[in-house]
């Protein structure tokens, strides 16, 4: 069996359509929508609304974590917009783009930046959505938790710890377990191009040295300090370079 793996697609539907291409499977870990592309800021939703320069300017706010700056200098630009209105307009070209990219079968959950509650518009047959759930592929059990949590960034899917945990603790034990965000170790959660330590999970870490699974697979954070480090008997793995590299992670067995 071979398994293709991405995450953090980020709109990059373009390399998104052959990445299934002699897998038996494509496995996506969400995070398919392009708010703001820290890395060229020409692309993304905001820019599109806003403009380069304040793109330049938010990002710049956001990576020195002035984040209440940030969000008072956001708010005076969408002032008299409807926000939610224009943004769910722009993300819903991006899922019918995206959706239509997915090979069959595709196993998917939510990022952190996706907003469930349209996937059920565009997750077309052979696309299965799990977040809590478990699916077996080749012999081998993959459970599946999405989202991230709370954080001064606010993005659309973050979710209470508690929450979290139940979910992953709902899992019980699996073969492969795939996330969005990584488990809570400093060498897995900070970025080193946006020179911060996003959000890992604590439940998600103990829960990978209680159930050993073979593979832990998340993405979220987009340059990391470490791409892979075992946690006692289990790999981990961020996947989380598609946006950037259009290459999925193969695994093998």
């Amino acid at each position: 069996m071979r398994v293709h793996v991405v995450s953090d697609v980020h709109g990059n539907s373009r390399d998104l359509r052959t990445a299934g291409d002699g897998a038996d499977a494509l496995i996506c870990l969400g995070d398919l929508v392009l708010f703001l592309d820290y890395a060229d800021h020409s692309r993304g939703i905001f820019p599109d609304l806003f403009g380069v320069e304040n793109a330049h300017r938010i990002v710049e706010l956001r990576t020195a974590r002035r984040f209440q700056e940030a969000r008072e200098f956001g708010n005076r630009l969408w002032d008299g917009m409807d926000r939610e209105a224009a943004i769910e307009s722009a993300v819903r070209r991006q899922y019918a783009e995206l959706f239509a990219a997915f090979p069959t079968p595709t196993y998917a959950t939510y990022g952190n930046v996706d907003i469930p509650r349209l996937w059920p518009e565009y997750a077309r047959p052979g696309t299965t959505v799990l977040d809590g759930g478990r699916a077996e592929i080749g012999g081998l059990v993959f459970g599946f938790v999405g989202g991230g949590l709370r954080t001064p960034m606010r993005t659309p899917y973050e979710i209470d710890d508690e929450v979290y945990a139940a979910k992953i603790a709902a899992l019980g034990e699996v073969d492969v377990l795939c996330t969005h965000i990584p488990p809570d170790t400093p060498e897995l959660c900070y970025d080193t191009v946006a020179r911060r330590f996003e959000r890992g999970s604590a439940a998600l870490l103990d829960a990978i040295r209680a159930t050993r699974p073979k593979y832990a697979l998340f993405g979220h954070v987009h340059q990391p300090l470490a791409r892979r480090m075992r946690i006692g008997a289990t790999e981990c793995v961020n996947v989380g370079h598609f946006a950037s590299t259009g290459t999925p992670w193969t695994l093998e067995w």
